[in-house]
């Protein structure tokens, strides 16, 4: 409760936020996963809860104390969301609640409006009557400006499945560090110690892991054997094709997951130059590469904006530009990312894009590949920014699947503007854009 307060008064981050109420509490495992979960969904299924809450509270849960909304927000998620919660519990524990938290008042109404709610749980749907962009905003959680945007842009089928993806647990995924053991080879340790773990579909370097707790807690975390990463992330590093030798600049590298991956990919041999605005992000990268052996990551701390005056022109073979971005695919992950973002923020991070690719395309040697991606759906700032970028600079081309990652993502997601944009139901994974482009003189 605390936590859902946090997040809507101070506009907190979900996860920072808990992460913090988890250690002070020392939860068992078992109750720390369900507080995840109650935070998560009730921020997942915000207009929802409340569209049905607006029933039952005379003034309406606008007018509440913020811990009052956040108390009847979570009780009402139990009760419709989850199944394994008996429902006098959820009511005992929001009464008790209220009552160490208001006063007898206020407990009082907790108490009617949950015992209201669940003489009429079978009224608690969304009607199939209501126009389009209602109903699945309603059914699947989400902000009405966005599901407009989406059924504008990928049809009204599309859009819903989208939401629907995003409301999804997000799955846990495994890149294998292949400098120091293969896929199978891990793999073989996995299923031999008990985990439920099948090969990725997406990328050869991945597993997903069904069953077996924090993977970042093992011993093959620590050693270095893999690291914890998406699957449609992982096509990213694939798709710059860097090989053993080669000079790499990652432009916006924090925190360090892509560029390992090249790093590994090119078999720990060249350079990978790692660059992020954040010094304090620079550490995260330098651990990272720490951690998985490799000596080939150079970390260097500024804006991207300014890399050409640090670089001479023409001096990589390869240029990853994984750009800021609205972080729309990634939804799944950050339920908090649907309810703060505006249409206003979609437009200045696309202004952004387009200058940082402008910026760091002076730095590919002629012959060499620039990768341009996002962990977003938004066409302004996947293909559009693309599409302006090649206007302005005819010595660029869309250049070929060397690596052929694309073409086997291809048979699910879309093509857009010469690269690929995933969806978050085409994978069950995050909703990614990656473009290679070639420049020629």
């Amino acid at each position: 409760m605390n936590v859902l307060t946090q997040v809507e008064q101070e506009g907190a981050y979900s996860n920072l936020l808990l992460n913090t109420a988890l250690q002070k509490a020392s939860l068992e495992k078992g109750d720390a996963g369900l507080a995840t979960e109650l935070v998560y969904g009730t921020i997942s299924r915000l207009n929802t809860l409340d569209y049905f809450l607006d029933r039952f509270v005379k003034k309406g849960t606008a007018k509440l104390q913020p811990w009052v909304r956040a108390l009847l927000r979570l009780s009402l998620y139990q009760i419709v969301y989850l199944d394994r919660i008996p429902e006098h519990a959820v009511v005992s524990e929001a009464v008790n609640l209220a009552k160490r938290r208001g006063h007898q008042g206020i407990s009082g109404m907790v108490n009617g409006v949950l015992r209201n709610i669940l003489r009429q749980k079978d009224e608690l749907v969304v009607p199939d009557n209501l126009p389009a962009t209602d109903r699945i905003s309603l059914r699947h959680s989400h902000p009405k400006w966005l599901v407009e945007r989406w059924i504008e842009q990928y049809g009204e089928d599309t859009a819903e499945a989208i939401c629907e993806a995003n409301n999804e647990p997000p799955a846990v995924s495994v890149r294998v560090n292949t400098t120091m053991i293969s896929r199978d080879g891990m793999l073989e340790e996995m299923i031999n110690s008990g985990l439920e773990a099948v090969p990725s579909q997406l990328s050869p370097y991945g597993i997903i892991v069904r069953s077996g707790g924090n993977m970042a807690h093992t011993d093959w975390y620590r050693d270095g054997m893999i690291s914890i990463q998406d699957e449609s992330s992982m096509l990213v590093a694939e798709a710059v094709h860097p090989a053993p030798g080669m000079r790499v600049l990652d432009c916006c590298a924090a925190p360090g997951g892509k560029t390992a991956h090249m790093g590994e990919i090119m078999k720990d041999e060249g350079s990978v130059i790692a660059n992020d605005l954040h010094s304090h992000k620079q550490k995260l990268i330098s651990e990272q590469a720490e951690r998985l052996g490799l000596d080939s990551i150079m970390t260097v701390t500024g804006n991207a904006l300014d890399l050409a005056k640090n670089y001479e022109p023409e001096s990589f073979d390869r240029i990853l530009l994984d750009a800021p971005c609205s972080g729309l695919g990634v939804i799944r992950r950050k339920p908090d990312l649907k309810w703060v973002k505006t249409p206003e923020d979609i437009q200045e991070i696309a202004k952004l894009q387009g200058e940082l690719l402008q910026a760091v395309s002076g730095l590919v040697r002629p012959g060499g590949v620039l990768v341009y991606s996002t962990c977003t759906i938004e066409p302004g700032e996947n293909e559009g920014t693309v599409a302006a970028f090649l206007a302005d600079n005819p010595n660029f081309e869309v250049a070929d699947d060397e690596a052929g990652s694309m073409s086997r993502v291809l048979k699910n997601a879309l093509p857009r503007g010469g690269g690929v944009q995933i969806l978050p139901q085409h994978f069950h994974s995050d909703g990614f854009y990656i473009v290679r482009l070639r420049r020629l003189s």
